[in-house]
């Protein structure tokens, strides 16, 4: 029996469960193992959602095997290996958003490739594109770097060389950064940054506090902003 690889989408903000699509749950039900960034968490997302979209039924969470993907230490591995080679339904989530996209997921999807698994995404809510859709910036040309350098001085060196691309290749740049230095990481854009440039910051994306806006460098510079430990996206934009 082939095995079959469920990438299934979570929540960007726990009280957003209508955000995650109801076919979700036949695919949880199809799978007998989960592979998951944290295992509380992502009981807990199961449980919400199965009462939201079945309402009076509850899920049995004890019948499936639970493991942690963590860095994808061999011992982790070695057990998806062995869970596909016996023909088992996985199902890989992130702590938020899509698996296997800026996520450690990714290493298992390749995994199951080359065991011949059959793989399923699923769709669902994801940081990256919403804030790219809300942000007004190129989206036939764009391209996401991740997490931005934490030393102060190799952050600017970042950020201009950012610029600078996105300038030259007329493409939209999109990063993220723990919750807790968002300020730090404004406050380097709107130092280093061209006033023309366009900067946008997408917070708490599907949540009853989202905020998103895009403006130029030199317009952000009269504001006042504080985003501490609101998880947030950036997108620069300094194209045609």
């Amino acid at each position: 029996m082939k095995s079959l690889v469920y990438l299934i989408p979570s929540v960007l903000d726990d009280d957003a469960i209508a955000t995650v699509p109801t076919y979700i749950i036949d695919a949880v039900k199809d799978c007998q193992v989960f592979f998951v960034e944290n295992e509380r968490s992502a009981r807990r997302y199961l449980k919400k959602l199965w009462k939201a979209v079945l309402p009076g039924e509850e899920v049995i969470i004890d019948n499936y095997d639970w493991f942690t993907i963590g860095n994808l230490e061999p011992e982790v591995r070695n057990a998806f290996t062995q869970r596909i080679k016996e023909g088992k339904n996985i199902g890989i989530m992130s702590e938020a958003g899509c698996p296997g996209v800026a996520d450690p997921g990714q290493g298992l999807v390749a995994i199951a490739h080359t065991l011949n698994a059959a793989i399923k995404p699923l769709s669902g809510p994801n940081s990256i594109l919403l804030a790219l859709m809300a942000s007004g910036m190129n989206g036939q040309q764009f391209q996401f770097v991740g997490y931005l350098p934490i030393d102060a001085n190799e952050r600017l060196k970042a950020i201009k060389e950012l610029e600078n691309e996105s300038q030259k290749k007329n493409c939209t740049q999109i990063f993220i950064e723990t919750p807790y230095r968002n300020n730090q990481i404004i406050g380097a854009i709107l130092k280093s940054c061209k006033g023309s440039t366009k900067f946008c910051i997408a917070a708490g994306l599907t949540g009853k506090d989202e905020w998103i806006r895009t403006a130029t460098v030199a317009d952000w510079q009269h504001q006042k902003i504080d985003l501490h430990r609101r998880p947030s996206i950036f997108l620069l934009y300094a194209g045609k």
